[in-house]
């Protein structure tokens, strides 16, 4: 199974896959100076690395280019259908969200940091997104 984690070129991360009918699961997988663990399936993906929220998407959803910054993160993302993505980032500040190259406004994070955004998802399209601390 891990194949639904895996690293890209420039240290990026692709994991998820949403055609899974039953929850899979990596744990203890090194990359980038952090261990991750995964749980993904049709109904969620959610990532965590050293114990700490990343990122989780309802329905499940399959990333790849997934690269996280101290101001940014930035990555694509297909699905079967719109998903809710919600990110660990810092808390209470507002960042730009950018999909598909279009700007959709700020939001700010709550007081844990995770920042709630819906993305317009249809089989066979990819979204890219990008979240830039304002």
């Amino acid at each position: 199974m891990a194949d639904i984690l895996r690293t890209e070129n420039g240290g990026k991360l692709a994991f998820g896959d949403y055609t899974l009918d039953s929850k899979a699961k990596v744990n203890d997988f090194a990359a980038n100076g952090g261990v991750y663990s995964l749980r993904a399936y049709r109904e969620i993906t959610k990532l965590e690395c050293n114990d700490s929220f990343v990122y989780e998407s309802v329905p499940g959803t399959d990333v790849s280019g997934f690269l996280m910054k101290d101001e940014s993160v930035s990555f694509s993302v297909t699905g079967p259908e719109d998903a809710e993505i919600t990110l660990g980032l810092e808390p209470e500040q507002e960042y730009d969200i950018t999909l598909n190259g279009t700007d959709a406004g700020k939001m700010k994070t709550n007081l844990g940091g995770k920042l709630t955004i819906s993305v317009e998802l249809e089989e066979g399209k990819t979204v890219s997104v990008e979240v830039k601390k304002a």
